[in-house]
Parts: structure tokens; sequence; C-alpha cells
């Protein structure tokens, strides 16, 4: 089966593939999470201070996440501004947190399960 032949663009899970790549990182994580819980630009100093984050670091990863149309930067006089570029993005942050909460979940079940096991004897 050839892929290439019928794409004139570059297919919607390769596109799905890069924006999971765009979030693969603790620090765009984060910073989409600060700029999730707000109802207005942040500038990049409150992020960093935030975050903790070196800025040039910063920097970098506010790029990859307005490359790939996560969030959008503006200027004002000295400081840049950062939104999240839709508000879905709000949505996909919290069904994360609620998978990873059921993943813990589980684990603590699976925890308690084999805390209860008998002891064994020592040969």
């Amino acid at each position: 089966m050839s892929y290439g032949a019928e794409r004139p663009e570059r297919p919607l899970y390769e596109i799905k593939a890069n924006l999971f790549k765009a979030l693969a990182h603790p620090a765009r994580i984060r910073t989409l999470e600060i700029l999730s819980a707000s109802d207005h630009p942040i500038p990049v100093s409150e992020i960093l201070a935030a975050t903790g984050i070196e800025p040039t670091l910063l920097s970098q990863h506010l790029a990859v996440l307005k490359r790939h149309h996560v969030v959008l930067g503006r200027r004002v006089a000295n400081a840049v501004y950062y939104q999240l570029a839709h508000p879905r993005i709000s949505e996909l942050l919290l069904i994360a947190r609620a998978f990873l909460a059921d993943n813990l979940e589980a684990s603590r079940h699976q925890l308690e399960a084999f805390d209860a096991l008998p002891p064994l004897g020592t040969s």
C-alpha cells in the first residue's frame, strides 16, 4: 500500500502526531497549564517566574508550541504575551490529567493488592 500517491497534503494522523510531539515535554505541558489557568494573555516574565525555566529554554519551548499553533504570542512594547491558540487545548490538558489520575488509581489498587500478599518465608 503506497501512501505517497494519494496525498496532496500530509495525512491527518501525521499532523496529529506532530501536535503530540509538540506537547511531549514537561516544560511545555507546565507552560500550557499556566496559560490554561488564565483568562487573559500571560507575559513571558510571569511564565518564567512560575516555571523556573531558563529564559532561552522557555523561548525555545514557546517557539515549538507556536510553530504547531498551540499558543499565540503578541509583543506589547518590550514584553511578549502568550495565550492558548484554542480553548479546546484546556480540554485536552484536562483529559490528559484525568487519564493520568485513572492510571495512578489503578496502580494504587495494584500496589494495595501486592501489599496484601502473605509474607514469604526465607530459605
